[in-house]
């Protein structure tokens, strides 16, 4: 009896401007593959019409993911190879690919990465911001209140952050986050390996007035700088005697002085005797 293997998930980054980025082991796996999950079929013909691809196609994007998930993964049980490309760089990054590939763990189906450009990486890369720690925020929701506690819950963050935005939506983030982050440092990367590619290196303040009467183009990647260290407040040791005084109706003298040395930094012996002469 011949027990038919399940075929592989090939996650296959595209070019995200320039099409001389495709690489010939992307190339050979959209010709080798059974069929391809397109995020948009007509971005994809463009695709393989420029490198004489011809490939059943069928379309996986956000709105469709649960129906043509269960169609691409019975596919893939039955021993079909399956290429998954977004409209444009590595699938299943901020991109309903990322659940596509969960089923496929899930089910025990192979998955296999043919690494190509991912814009946020590049935008960090040519922006000149620290790139030692950041983190990457994707596109900020349209839903107002979603879009704030986002704001909100990354406006201490200390890594460089990058976001997504389209140019119909920019002045208003811009707005937002000036709003939610303060005047920061930001590197607006836009139209990344197309002719007309730019860093902008500006502040929030700067960009926000700008774009509010200038009209965006492209699509951007915006590098926003990460929170500065509040430095740390310098204690006296009279600050220190009011916090043992505070503490010494719940604690003895000793406690009180060992807990305000603790908060404080100034030295117990200090506060101790401070406390026994007053």
């Amino acid at each position: 009896m011949v027990i038919k293997m399940s075929g592989v998930l090939y996650i296959v980054g595209t070019p995200i401007g320039n099409l001389s980025d495709m690489s010939p082991r992307a190339v050979q796996t959209l010709t080798d593959c059974d069929f391809i999950a397109a995020e948009d079929t007509r971005v994809t013909l463009k695709l393989l019409n420029r490198f004489g691809i011809k490939k059943p196609m069928i379309s996986y994007y956000e709105h469709n993911r649960r129906e043509k998930g269960s169609v691409i993964i019975e596919r893939l049980l039955a021993g079909e190879s399956c290429a998954l490309v977004s409209d444009a760089g590595m699938p299943a990054i901020s991109d309903p690919g990322e659940e596509l590939v969960d089923m496929c763990h899930a089910y025990g189906i192979g998955v296999s990465a043919v690494p190509g450009p991912s814009a946020f990486v590049t935008a960090l890369a040519i922006s000149g911001m620290p790139s030692g720690r950041f983190t990457f925020e994707g596109f900020l929701t349209q839903n107002k209140p979603n879009r704030i506690e986002h704001l909100k819950s990354v406006s201490n963050e200390k890594r460089t952050m990058l976001f997504y935005e389209a140019p119909h939506k920019l002045p208003s983030t811009l707005r937002d986050m000036l709003e939610y982050f303060g005047d920061r440092r930001i590197a607006l990367v836009r139209e990344i390996t197309k002719i007309y590619e730019t860093v902008e290196r500006t502040t929030l303040a700067e960009a926000a007035e700008k774009y509010t009467c200038e009209k965006p183009k492209g699509e951007f990647v915006i590098v926003v700088e990460g929170a500065a260290d509040i430095p740390e407040k310098e204690y006296t040791l009279d600050d220190a005697i009011n916090t043992a005084k505070s503490l010494m109706g719940e604690m003895s003298l000793n406690d009180a002085a060992k807990e305000a040395a603790r908060l404080t930094r100034i030295k117990k012996s200090d506060i101790y005797k401070a406390l026994q002469e007053k």
